[in-house]
């Protein structure tokens, strides 16, 4: 799940009509698979209600912190060949 991109629109008032319409909120959680993963690039702006933050299903910011590595990795093989 991504935000809704201000970049996106020419007229900033479709933007403010549109902008927070869209949450992703506890009760979402109510009919969804045992399964079910949250992921989300970050930071989030207004897209992801912060109380699902402690839900199982958001894994969020493990999906964060397991990129470092990988940008790490990425530029050492970048900048030492």
């Amino acid at each position: 799940m991504t935000r809704i991109q201000k970049e996106r629109f020419l007229d900033p008032e479709e933007y403010h009509h549109v902008k927070g319409i869209y949450q992703l909120d506890p009760s979402f959680l109510k009919n969804t698979k045992p399964n079910l993963k949250i992921l989300h690039p970050l930071p989030r702006i207004d897209e992801i209600n912060t109380q699902l933050d402690k839900a199982k299903q958001s894994i969020y910011f493990e999906q964060a912190h397991n990129g470092v590595p990988v940008r790490m990795a990425l530029l050492n093989m970048i900048l030492n060949g």
